[in-house]
């Protein structure tokens, strides 16, 4: 599951963050793979800004599920101090922790000039030269002679004959991101909820050109889904009010707090018709489990993954904690 530490009207930003660490904990005991929290900056509406925090207190909170980043918005870092705070996770917290690197600045233009730390220069895009850095810092993989191979991103992990470390993963939502995935031959992440219209396009051009043996024998990808679930679905599609709001209002330059649904559905009936681009599968799956465990299912089998990366927006806390409770019952995790 990926949770973005949404912020319900009415509640401080940093009440987000303690609702982020009470759901890792609940999922965690339900049987959920990982818990990956994202980044976003200078929002009304998300409260994670800088999910490595999170994720080392969430860490301590939980006992076996996998704790990562979707993701860490790598052009707004050095590639080595990004090392070297995943290498301290996945030292307090081995074998469970993943990295999810994106080209994207989780913010605006002016956030984006605002986490810059020199501005005399145009921003450059150099987002391959900094995956590759950061893979090498990661996996002690500088060619020989590279004036980094004498720098060590501590703390080291245990010599092994593996790989000792976070595992890394491409997040993306266009063919971009796909190509890159399959040029650094990574696991790949797609932001179904964000944006729907590449989805089957990227999944399936990553898995038809991965070459094996750069670092996974097979490809591994996923999809990023929203959900929503509740014993009804008359529930289900009232409590998604809130949402459709959210996304509306993102199209439009606002980011303000989750609205109750009672007050979405109100402004919702005031905004009228507001088409959001689609893709073969809707940004949310709403209803109850057993028609949103079927609606995943059918789009899994279809893209040919075995995993699906849930994230839920709700106004209540409680009712979103129940969302995953569901979801969690119907497909018999734990």
């Amino acid at each position: 599951m990926l949770d973005q530490s949404p912020v319900p009207e009415g509640t401080a930003p940093a009440q987000a963050l303690q609702n982020s660490i009470a759901l890792a904990r609940r999922v965690d005991a339900l049987g959920y793979t990982r818990f990956w929290m994202s980044e976003h900056h200078a929002m009304d509406l998300l409260a994670c800004t800088a999910p490595e925090i999170m994720l080392a207190r969430i860490g301590a909170e939980t006992s076996r599920i996998r704790i990562g980043s979707g993701g860490i918005m790598l052009p707004h870092y050095t590639p080595l101090k990004v090392a070297e705070v995943f290498r301290t996770l996945y030292g307090l917290y081995p074998e469970r922790v993943d990295l999810g690197i994106g080209r994207a600045p989780g913010g605006g233009p002016m956030e984006s000039l605002a986490l810059r730390r020199s501005r005399k220069v145009a921003m450059e895009d150099d987002f391959p030269d900094q995956v590759t850095e950061l893979l090498g810092f990661l996996e002690d993989g500088f060619p020989t002679g590279h004036p980094f191979g004498k720098v060590k991103a501590m703390p080291a992990p245990v010599l092994e004959e593996r790989y000792a470390g976070p595992s890394v993963w491409m997040l993306g939502s266009s063919m971009w991101s796909s190509a890159a995935a399959v040029e650094f031959g990574l696991p790949y992440s797609f932001a179904h909820f964000f944006s729907p219209v590449k989805t089957r396009d990227a999944i399936e051009a990553y898995m038809r050109h991965f070459r094996p043996g750069i670092r996974l024998e097979r490809p591994e990808a996923t999809v990023a889904v929203g959900v929503i679930c509740s014993e009804t679905e008359e529930e289900a599609e009232y409590l998604s009010a809130s949402v459709k709001l959210l996304q509306q209002r993102i199209r439009l330059g606002e980011r303000k707090p989750v609205a109750a649904p009672e007050d979405a559905v109100r402004e919702l009936k005031m905004r009228g018709e507001f088409p959001l681009e689609e893709g073969e599968w809707p940004r949310y799956f709403v209803g109850t489990p057993a028609l949103v465990r079927e609606r995943l299912e059918q789009m899994a089998g279809e893209l040919g993954i075995g995993e699906v990366i849930v994230n839920t927006i709700a106004w209540d806390h409680e009712k979103r904690v129940r969302s995953y409770e569901l979801l969690a019952a119907e497909f018999g995790l734990g």
